[in-house]
């Protein structure tokens, strides 16, 4: 006696027309807000300078102040605000500071989305005020030869590392430079077309 039962279909086999129907519907979308958030048309540019391609956050010596190893990858899954300058923090390197603080504190409730890392580049100890001020900044040294291969720079000869700020995106690629002495809007514009194109890829994912 034959056996007339059929072996049961794969959850995937029975509905792969639905789920290409979805892959076909949610890709224009998903490619229209990257495009319109992250790699804008001609006449409407992010404030700062795109880094093409993304650079992946490679595996950099570093250590926090007491001593204990830092990895960069552990703040996987956050906006990361980078600066690079000595410990002695001048003018300069106190307005980075500044600029952090402030541009995470304006990203008001999404505010925990975003880190900040201070690469401090030599001995030099960190003042006691400076670390009470800005709080809530990593402050992790490396030795500068570790970030020069990875963070960019303009193609000028007179480019430093302590000219700029940078954020590395959620998933651990080096994303945007801004320049020395930077618009505040325009550091804010870019971070919340950012947030915003965040929370509507997590919130399409969530009702795929």
């Amino acid at each position: 006696m034959s056996d007339d039962r059929k072996a049961p279909v794969s959850h995937w086999r029975r509905n792969r027309v639905l789920y290409v129907l979805i892959v076909v519907t949610l890709a224009p979308i998903l490619a229209s807000y990257f495009a319109y958030y992250v790699w804008p048309p001609a006449g409407r540019t992010n404030y700062g300078t795109l880094i093409e391609p993304q650079r992946p956050v490679p595996p950099i010596a570093a250590s926090g102040l007491d001593g204990t190893a830092f990895d960069l990858h552990s703040l996987k899954d956050k906006w990361v605000l980078v600066m690079v300058d000595g410990g002695a923090c001048d003018a300069l390197c106190d307005s980075k500071l500044l600029q952090m603080r402030q541009q995470r504190t304006m990203t008001g409730k999404d505010r925990d989305r975003i880190e900040r890392v201070w690469f401090v580049t030599d001995r030099e100890p960190l003042s006691t005020v400076l670390m009470r001020e800005y709080e809530g900044t990593l402050f992790v040294r490396v030795d500068e030869r570790e970030l020069a291969p990875f963070l960019t720079l303009p193609e000028s000869r007179d480019a430093r590392l302590r000219d700029h700020i940078w954020m590395i995106d959620p998933m651990g690629n080096l994303m945007l430079r801004w320049p020395r002495d930077p618009d505040p809007k325009g550091i804010k514009g870019d971070i919340a077309r950012l947030l915003k194109a965040e929370a509507l890829w997590t919130r399409i994912e969530r009702e795929d």
